[in-house]
């Protein structure tokens, strides 16, 4: 899967947002919602651990239909913990060097 990410400013009663891409080179309509249903709950169970304020976009492949829930449970958690570790070492930069948006294949 691929995933994309930025930082947002800080704010009250903010955290983590995270969205789903799911377009029509996935398959059908129950295809897509099914692929959808599966990241949503994947997202749900890890999303204690992202602890500040970021936007991730996943995009999935087909294979998220058929993969082992276990395997995709762990390839979300393996993203967001790459998405909080770059988070934590870009706020050890100066702002002026800050990546604002990341982006690698899973």
């Amino acid at each position: 899967m691929t995933y994309f990410f930025a930082e947002r400013p800080s704010s009250p009663g903010g955290g983590p947002r995270v969205g789903l891409t799911a377009g029509r080179v996935l398959g059908k309509s129950v295809e897509r919602n099914r692929i959808k249903r599966r990241m949503r709950e994947a997202v749900r169970l890890n999303l204690a651990s992202l602890t500040r304020d970021v936007d991730v976009i996943l995009h999935p492949r087909r294979t998220v239909l058929t993969a082992e829930f276990t395997a995709l449970h762990q390839e979300v958690s393996r993203i967001f913990a790459i998405v909080q570790k770059d988070r934590e070492r870009a706020a050890a930069k100066p702002e002026s060097q800050r990546d604002r948006v990341g982006r690698a294949d899973a």
